[in-house]
């Protein structure tokens, strides 16, 4: 058996337009997967038919993660269009607001923690709700390297991502017996639309975080690829609440 084979299956990737969750949507639909992805605008669409036009099996739904019905909805419109079957979840949104602590608003507080937090239990709910029924499932979440340190300007951010990190443990007691794995992929420094405002080569930031990453370079989607289809295959089965770093090997360092 080819424990890495995920050919036929269907995932739901969230944030599935651009950075990271495109990555990774790319990835498991190269490993064969009918992937629905999940944006917050009418590109969705354009990117949906874009992977269709490569010939993979694709679906784009539009949701916002803000908004708890919309959570739902967005979870079922996917569910639908894979056919009612759902045997990998993929949880890659997430949005970013950047203030000091003492200045931070609680309307971006508010929103961070409800994008990057909330909706992801509500999304693991219902996917864990059709994996049970079926005693099988792969749950990969994204938490950060925030999960491990607290970072700088981003305390919603980093109360988010640490919330996943355990919510991904809590999950993994509960159901890895009855057969759904439930693990996180923790991202570095990622040059995504989210870290804009460190990627100027000039900022003395970029540079200190560049000297420390022992692979010599920032990472981008592409290197989630395999992380992910190893915690979407059996070759993760006994795998369960794991926090994996995708850093290159900034965090040990």
């Amino acid at each position: 058996m080819n424990l890495f084979d995920i050919q036929g299956k269907k995932a739901l990737v969230t944030g599935g337009t651009r950075g990271l969750g495109y990555g990774m949507a790319e990835g498991l639909m190269e490993a064969g997967c009918e992937v629905a992805i999940v944006g917050t605008s009418d590109k969705v669409f354009q990117v949906a038919e874009d992977f269709r036009a490569r010939g993979f099996l694709c679906h784009g739904v539009k949701a916002d993660f803000s908004r708890q019905e919309d959570v739902l909805r967005g979870f079922q419109e996917c569910v639908e269009k894979l056919g009612g079957e759902l045997d990998i979840l993929v949880n890659a949104h997430g949005v970013q607001r950047r203030h000091s602590a003492e200045d931070f608003p609680m309307e971006d507080w508010n929103l961070v923690i409800n994008v990057n937090l909330n909706s992801i239990f509500m999304l693991c709910q219902e996917a864990g709700k059709l994996m049970l029924k079926k005693g099988s499932g792969k749950i990969i979440n994204v938490a950060s390297m925030n999960a491990f340190f607290g970072g700088q300007t981003i305390p919603a951010y980093a109360a988010a991502k640490g919330g996943v990190a355990q919510l991904t443990k809590e999950l993994s007691n509960d159901w890895m017996s009855r057969g759904i794995n439930v693990n996180a992929l923790a991202p570095g420094y990622m040059a995504t639309d989210m870290n804009e405002a460190l990627l100027d080569p000039e900022n003395p930031r970029y540079q200190q975080i560049t000297q420390r990453i022992p692979a010599g370079r920032w990472g981008n989607g592409g290197d989630m690829k395999g992380p992910c289809i190893f915690l979407a295959s059996h070759a993760s089965d006994y795998l369960g609440g794991a926090i994996i770093p995708v850093d290159g090997g900034y965090l040990v360092k």
